[in-house]
């Protein structure tokens, strides 16, 4: 026994955990062909995954951005505005983006019978609303229920007022942060097998033929998710770093964007872009507070669902779109998009508020919700990969440009 175990701490520390997760989603959908029962089973691994992720993430984002703020000193950098700027220009783009391919690629829908049971908003106020009353829930509620908007705000605003505490109370703070982290960082080597057991059991479930019949829609949904990726996000960085992007769009979609795409989870993808930052050498008292903050309001695969699944029923019922109309729907879905929950599905919910725009009815918005549902499975899947990617993408552009100017 004493002979295995430094064996596989070997093996496992000699593979970069992005091969590992490849070589689980491999496994997964090998083991989902030749027995779809065993990978049933194996799901359990993925879930404890998620929930794991799930779980820690609320508490990390609190005593990080607390620990950061309390123990930042005067005159330090940190670039949140410019980071800021880059996540709503980005999601606005990516509206952009989508009604641009919804017009060149128009998609009609076949509306299924039975709508979703959810409630969406009916209005932006609504959501502005929300995002408000989310602000001042309590720091416990908002702890438990995973309310990211309220844990941002008790954190900020705890670490402001203990700024002037005594140096003990600060360093007490900074202990636990780390040793929050030390546990992020021992879930994030389960990724492997979480990711194994969420392939495994997803792919059993829906087989590959499920999404056929919406190849389309799909096509036209993560076409556009891919052109912001892979031209408009590195365009963006480009202009703010003046050299070569690629190199550092590939290593954010590879190592954030990947486990993003199998938990479909902003918010539980947290843990793992704080790690992504600490190896790229960013700046902790910026990326404590970006990162959370991103999966908040930076949706720019968000906004690319609400406005194609939108346009599709505009096209479905024959409804003409002039230009303005269509700048419009890309503001709304942005805004929108900013108040999207960061978990699985998030976005869906406010296909309705878009739809209203239109003068589309209650009725048939939240039936396109229940087609969002059905191609969920890619869907939701590739607008996490692309939301969560970014998140650390622009956090680093806007670091290191700052270096650079310094």
């Amino acid at each position: 026994m004493s002979q295995t175990q430094p064996l596989l701490f070997r093996l496992t520390h000699s593979v970069s955990l992005v091969t590992q997760i490849l070589i689980g989603i491999i496994a997964g959908t090998l083991l989902a062909i030749v027995a779809p029962e065993a990978a049933n089973s194996v799901g359990l691994l993925g879930s404890l995954f998620v929930s794991a992720l799930k779980a820690v993430a609320p508490i990390l984002v609190f005593v990080l951005v607390l620990s950061s703020i309390a123990n930042h000193k005067q005159g330090s950098q940190t670039n949140i505005k410019p980071i800021l700027a880059l996540y709503l220009v980005g999601t606005f783009i990516a509206a952009l983006t989508a009604v641009l391919m919804s017009f060149i690629f128009p998609t009609t829908l076949v509306l299924a019978l039975d709508a979703a049971d959810a409630t969406p908003p009916e209005g932006i106020a609504e959501v502005l609303h929300t995002l408000l009353f989310q602000i001042v829930d309590n720091p416990v509620n908002a702890l438990l229920s995973g309310n990211f908007i309220g844990i941002l705000a008790w954190a900020i605003g705890l670490g402001l007022v203990l700024r002037q505490g005594s140096e003990s109370s600060k360093h007490v703070f900074r202990d636990i942060s780390d040793g929050v982290s030390s546990i992020v960082r021992f879930v994030i080597r389960l990724a492997p097998l979480g990711i194994f057991g969420l392939v495994a059991s997803t792919i059993a479930a829906t087989g590959f033929d499920a999404l056929w019949g919406y190849a389309r829609l799909l096509a036209v949904l993560i076409g556009s998710m891919l052109i912001i990726a892979l031209v408009m996000n590195p365009l963006i960085v480009f202009f703010k770093l003046r050299r070569n992007p690629y190199p550092l769009v590939f290593k954010c979609l590879r190592e954030s964007g990947v486990t993003a795409f199998f938990t479909r989870s902003s918010a539980a993808n947290i843990p793992v872009n704080m790690d992504l930052c600490k190896r790229l050498d960013l700046h902790e008292d910026t990326y404590s507070v970006s990162i959370p903050l991103g999966a908040t309001i930076n949706m720019g695969g968000a906004a690319i669902t609400i406005t194609v699944l939108t346009l599709a029923a505009v096209h479905t019922l024959g409804i003409n779109v002039d230009l303005g109309t269509a700048l419009l729907l890309s503001l709304i879905a942005s805004v929108s998009a900013c108040g999207a929950s960061g978990v699985a599905g998030g976005s869906l919910l406010l296909i309705p508020l878009a739809c209203s725009l239109f003068g589309i009815s209650n009725d048939v918005a939240m039936q396109v919700v229940a087609v969002g549902f059905i191609i969920g499975v890619l869907q939701d899947s590739a607008e996490t990969g692309l939301n969560s990617s970014t998140d650390v993408l622009f956090t680093a552009a806007a670091c290191q440009a700052e270096e650079k100017k310094a």
